[in-house]
């Protein structure tokens, strides 16, 4: 049986979360399911000019946070994927020093960058050659020319648009299987007309929340407001009756005889106890499932990443 890569979400807020992971299937590895393989951790440190996909407001990483956490995850044999997949970049943009930090301290020829933007990745391939590059979902490419268009170019892996999940007479015609990345847990309904809108507006708010540091507090841009009926209040159980989710059981018995290797899941801002479950839905064999929340839930704890507080006495 071929190995079933997964690409798990996180650089920063799941960090813990991803290194007990690691830790769990050195410690416990017959309560995964066969071929289970770890092959990236991927995502942005907070707050960086070039990351797209989710947006995060909350905090600003350091550079010795930033040293210390792809130190960790790439002395795990893990390598790291920069999502810099901001649609609406400038030249001037390319000059951001923050993100420049992070490639120029992960430029070990270990690393990846996902990238939606030309100019990005020319930029990126001329400063930065060591780094593997993967072209996104982001870029919703829905033709299955263009996806094998996509694949000629020199691209590590191409992560396909959710919309052709599960289409097995437009995936039968792609021409290099090996090459091709799922995302199998998209919150999105199928079809969504908003989700490029909602790329793009996760690309402006970055530029504005950089530009407010150095602003006023009376002079503040406010961040573009985003709502959305479906995936703001879908999670693992809401999503499986939708045409585009990738089962475990797709996994194994269509994906990986076809010779599609490479699993994304999503959920960079995601809720820590819905990762937990969608980690487990995914990777763990069900007869172990009780177990491995019960070993993360209290190594969190230990950690103190979770505060469970004690009873309450009675009045």
């Amino acid at each position: 049986m071929a190995s079933a890569r997964f690409h798990l979400p996180g650089l920063r807020y799941n960090y813990p979360l991803n290194m007990f992971w690691l830790s769990l299937k050195k410690k416990y590895p017959d309560y995964f399911r066969e071929g289970v393989e770890i092959a990236s951790f991927f995502g942005a440190f907070p707050v960086s000019l070039w990351n797209g996909g989710r947006f995060s407001n909350r905090d600003q990483c350091d550079e010795k946070f930033v040293r210390m956490v792809i130190k960790s995850i790439n002395g795990q044999g893990i390598p790291i994927r920069f999502t810099y997949t901001n649609s609406l970049l400038t030249e001037e943009d390319l000059r951001d020093p923050f993100c420049n930090l992070c490639m120029e301290i992960a430029d070990n020829g270990m690393n990846e960058v996902i990238v939606v933007s030309e100019l990005l990745e020319d930029y990126i391939r001329t400063k930065y050659p060591s780094f593997k590059i993967n072209s996104s979902t982001c870029k919703e490419i829905r033709s299955i020319e263009d996806v094998n268009a996509e694949l000629e170019k020199d691209y590590r892996t191409v992560v396909l648009d959710y919309n052709l999940n599960n289409r097995w007479e437009l995936i039968d015609r792609i021409k290099d299987f090996n090459r091709v990345e799922v995302l199998v847990n998209s919150l999105c309904q199928p079809g969504c007309p908003r989700r490029g809108d909602h790329y793009r507006n996760i690309s402006k708010n970055g530029h504005i929340v950089l530009e407010n540091r150095n602003r006023p507090a009376d002079r503040q841009i406010p961040v573009i407001p985003w709502k959305c009926e479906y995936g703001d209040h879908n999670c693992l159980y809401t999503i499986q009756d939708y045409p585009t989710f990738v089962s475990p059981d797709l996994i194994w018995n269509e994906y990986l005889p076809r010779g599609i290797r490479n699993f994304k899941i999503e959920g960079r801002t995601a809720n820590l106890f819905s990762l937990i479950e969608t980690y487990t839905f995914f990777m763990i064999k069900p007869e172990h499932a009780g177990m491995v929340r019960i070993l993360l839930l209290n190594n969190l704890e230990q950690a103190g990443v979770l505060k469970i507080n004690g009873p309450r006495p009675s009045l």
